[in-house]
């Protein structure tokens, strides 16, 4: 299966979902991250620098990137930005596309899910300069990774037992975000609690929250955790 993982800065898919992401790579799906910006600039980093971070953590995760190439505190939302990742839902064929939940309190992470929103209906349409041949993403699923101190209420968890390490290592790759700002060394242990937390609610060692619009169908109570 082909899944794309929007996320407005790199390191956003890491820190909301990157136990997940390791689990889907591991299982054989095709998963690409797509960084609307390069994140930059940020008070220890550089564009160069959280370029290495970023492919690093992808290759820890064992997944592919992709940089979009929008100014990093200024997206905004625009037919012409839906447009670009209308582009690459399609060029990836992605059946399950992932954004950040909102509401959020940084601008980025607002525009970015209204554009992908308005980017999957884009994706599918006909008569279009948008490269590639139409295709509607099944799934639409919204990831946690905000600014504001809310406590998820998700439509369901997805079990990470066994990848939290490969999460914690991927953000840990972004030194300059993670390691070198002293304020934002807690964050990693904070995740794992969290993670911790999340998996009790199923009975797991450890799980990430997420959230749908739309109803997601079981074939039979077997698949419930």
């Amino acid at each position: 299966m082909n899944i794309l993982v929007v996320g407005p800065h790199p390191d956003d898919q890491e820190l909301g979902m990157g136990g997940s992401i390791a689990r889907f790579a591991e299982r054989g799906h095709d998963v690409l991250l797509l960084d609307m910006t390069n994140g930059e600039p940020t008070p220890h980093g550089d564009p160069e620098t959280r370029a290495r971070e970023a492919a690093r953590a992808a290759e820890i995760l064992g997944v592919r990137r992709r940089l979009l190439g929008l100014p990093n505190r200024e997206v905004v939302h625009t037919i012409e930005a839906r447009h670009l990742v209308a582009g690459a839902i399609r060029e990836h064929r992605a059946e399950i596309v992932f954004t950040p939940f909102l509401p959020d309190a940084h601008p980025d992470h607002v525009a970015t899910t209204r554009i992908v929103e308005d980017a999957r209906f884009d994706a599918k349409l006909t008569k279009t300069d948008l490269p590639g041949e139409p295709i509607y993403p099944r799934w639409l699923i919204y990831y946690y990774c905000t600014h504001l101190r809310t406590i998820p209420q998700p439509s369901f968890l997805l079990d990470i037992t066994g990848y939290q390490q490969k999460k914690r290592r991927a953000i840990l790759s972004y030194e300059t975000q993670f390691v070198l700002p002293e304020k934002n060394r807690g964050i990693v242990d904070w995740l794992d609690a969290a993670a911790v937390f999340m998996g009790s609610r199923i009975r797991t060692a450890a799980a990430e929250p997420f959230f749908v619009k739309e109803p997601i169908g079981l074939r039979s109570l077997d698949d419930l955790t």
